[in-house]
């Protein structure tokens, strides 16, 4: 096999968002945050390890009385890593599968768009809302905070076994181009492990 023939298969084998590497290291015992639910929305208290949910790792957006709003799958994917307590108006703590059952009664699609979410989170890449941009979620390069440079992708989640018409995934490539994104389908199977699909624009 030729050289360029070697590079061509390693290119095409390259995973679309590789596992971060995986290290030993000893993590401090931090209190979760304490925060409210609203609504559409989760309201953290004002305090400093709350403004560190959203510096370090840029979770939810920093509002001017100190405190984070977080949305639905923001603040679900931080109860599951015990980084956040939510209670609710008569200030009783909501379980996970209790906000599971609320934040579906609030979203659409929420599940499929959750399972996305939180595995590329887990990947150790920054996610965030791209409703403006037309499309459900826009990810950073690794290494890469909001407002240090643009979203490398916007990512479409898609239940395993659904169906998109040829109008639609055309619209869908169309926000990619439009934004000078990349364009990824992930796909949520019934267990909720998710898997990506590329697209990418070619000329003849």
């Amino acid at each position: 096999m030729s050289k360029k023939k070697e590079e061509h298969k390693k290119e095409d084998s390259e995973e679309i968002l590789p596992h971060k590497e995986t290290k030993e290291e000893k993590h401090e015992h931090k209190e979760p945050v304490k925060a409210y639910f609203s609504r559409e929305r989760v309201l953290t208290e004002s305090s400093d390890p709350a403004r560190e949910l959203y510096n370090q790792s840029r979770f939810g957006e920093l509002l001017e009385d100190g405190r984070v709003q977080l949305s639905l799958i923001e603040a679900l994917y931080l109860i599951e890593k015990k980084r956040l307590i939510v209670y609710d108006s008569r200030n009783k703590v909501i379980e996970h599968d209790s906000f599971m059952k609320k934040a579906q009664k609030q979203e659409p699609n929420f599940w499929v768009r959750y399972a996305v979410y939180r595995d590329i989170r887990n990947r150790g890449y920054i996610i965030k809302t791209a409703l403006k941009f037309g499309a459900d979620f826009r990810i950073y390069d690794r290494g890469v905070k909001p407002g240090e440079d643009h979203a490398r992708w916007v990512v479409f989640p898609v239940a395993e076994g659904s169906s998109l018409t040829w109008y639609e995934f055309s619209a869908k490539n169309r926000v990619a181009h439009s934004t000078k994104k990349r364009l990824l389908i992930g796909c949520v199977d019934n267990e909720g492990d998710t898997t990506y699909w590329e697209v990418r624009w070619l000329r003849p």
